[in-house]
Order: C-alpha cells, then sequence, then structure tokens
C-alpha cells in the first residue's frame, strides 16, 4: 500500500524522473506530466490524486493559473508549488493563487518529503467529513459557522469554498479576538514570510473576508480596520 498518490507537473525531463524516482523510493505512488494542460485533465477526478507537486515554470501557462483554476472549481487538493523564483513576491503570489506550500529550486529531498507529508496529513483530515472528531473546531459568528477540520463554512445557511490560506487567516484572527494585529504579523505568522516588498497582500484577504461574512462590506462590524495599526477580528460586535 502506497503512502499517497501525488501528481507531479514538471516539464523537465530531468527533474520529473527525478522526483519521480525518489518519491516512489518513499513508498509514495507517484503520476507525472509536463504541461498544465494535462493537470487540468488529469485533476478532473477530485479524488484521483492526494497531493501535486506544481512547478511554476510551464509550457503552455504557469503554475500560478493552475493553481488559481482549480480553487476557482472548488477544487482544495493540495499544491506544493516549485520553482526557481526566490523572491518574496512570487511566493505571496504563489499563495495568493491558493498553493499550501511553496518551495525554491535547488531543494533537498527531505525538505520536500517532509511538506508533502504535511499535505498528505491536511487531505486525510478533509476526507473524514462524513464523521468529524468530536472534538472539532468551529467557530460562530455572526451569520457564520466555519469547520476548521472538514472546511466546511456556511454563511447564512449558504456554502462557501474557501482557500486553506483564508481559513489560516481565520483562524489566526479566532486565536486573538479583539486584538489590533498588525499587517507584519499577520504576514508572518500566516504567510510565513519574513521578508515582505510591501502590505497590500493583506489589505486584499481582508477584503475578500469581509465580501464573505459581512453583511455590508463597506461598513464591517466583525473584520475592522485601524489605520496605521492593522486589523481587528470582533466575533460579537
Amino acid at each position: 500500500m502506497s503512502d499517497g498518490r501525488l501528481l507531479v507537473v514538471e516539464d523537465e525531463a530531468n527533474i520529473a524522473a527525478g522526483l519521480k524516482l525518489n518519491l516512489e523510493l518513499e513508498g509514495f505512488e507517484v503520476e507525472v506530466v509536463r504541461t498544465a494542460r494535462e493537470a487540468a485533465g488529469k485533476l478532473l477526478d477530485v479524488d484521483g490524486y492526494d497531493a501535486i507537486v506544481l512547478d511554476v515554470m510551464l509550457p503552455d501557462f504557469d503554475g500560478f493559473e493552475l493553481c488559481r483554476r482549480l480553487r476557482a472549481a472548488g477544487n482544495h487538493i493540495p499544491v506544493i508549488m516549485l520553482t526557481a523564483r526566490s523572491s518574496a513576491e512570487d511566493r505571496v503570489t504563489g499563495l495568493e493563487a491558493g498553493a499550501d506550500d511553496y518551495l525554491v529550486k535547488p531543494f533537498a529531498l527531505k525538505e520536500l518529503l517532509a511538506r508533502v507529508r504535511s499535505a498528505l496529513r491536511r487531505r486525510a483530515w478533509e476526507r473524514q467529513r462524513e464523521a468529524p472528531p468530536p472534538n472539532t473546531r468551529t467557530l460562530a459568528f455572526g451569520d457564520a459557522l466555519i469547520d476548521f477540520d472538514t472546511h466546511i463554512v456556511t454563511v447564512r445557511g449558504e456554502r462557501l469554498t474557501l482557500t486553506q490560506l483564508e481559513l489560516d487567516l481565520i483562524a489566526y484572527f479566532a486565536q486573538n479576538p479583539g486584538r489590533v494585529i498588525t499587517r507584519s504579523e499577520l504576514l508572518e505568522r500566516v504567510w510565513k514570510l519574513r521578508n515582505y516588498p510591501n502590505t497590500r497582500t493583506v489589505d486584499n484577504f481582508l477584503v475578500r473576508l469581509r465580501r464573505y461574512f459581512e453583511k455590508n462590506p463597506a461598513e464591517p462590524t466583525h473584520f475592522l480596520a485601524h489605520r496605521g495599526a492593522g486589523y481587528q477580528f470582533i466575533p460579537n460586535p
């Protein structure tokens, strides 16, 4: 029995072969495709794979765009991006596109394995939706109910599909109710960034959270901005 089924999306033949060999030696079942379009076709079956190892630079369209399309289609399979791009801007772009992790080439096989296994653990938790554990972590505020273990989100009785990063951001706010949190702290604690070119990333995500959860996004009551200071989460205004 394999440790999990992985789809590797990599157009460089030598790198693809090396990834396949090493991941299979570690007990994974691995399939390799060379283009984003091939990957998109394979992923029509949402239960076909447990995680994706995705190169950013592909011959048809890049890994960022593939990840965006997957998330827009409601597919939340874990995605570990591989790239030679090491700038903070590129890492933010990958995470905003919906990637769960981002690894810069060259990398140690041990690090890739650790990230793949972490992604598979998250995948296993998601697949327990039919029988969630009795200590399921939930958050209720306003008209929203969020189950962090099953990723089930409802607002006024309607189901929403959120990315892992959006859920992580809400979870961090929920751990710090009422506290004003700086943009820098959010980037470090949620995005895991130490060097960042600007703080618009956080602002863009808060716009989305308000659109999802506020009755009037222009006059929020749960996700509040404090000019020059940061953001504050108020569960029960």
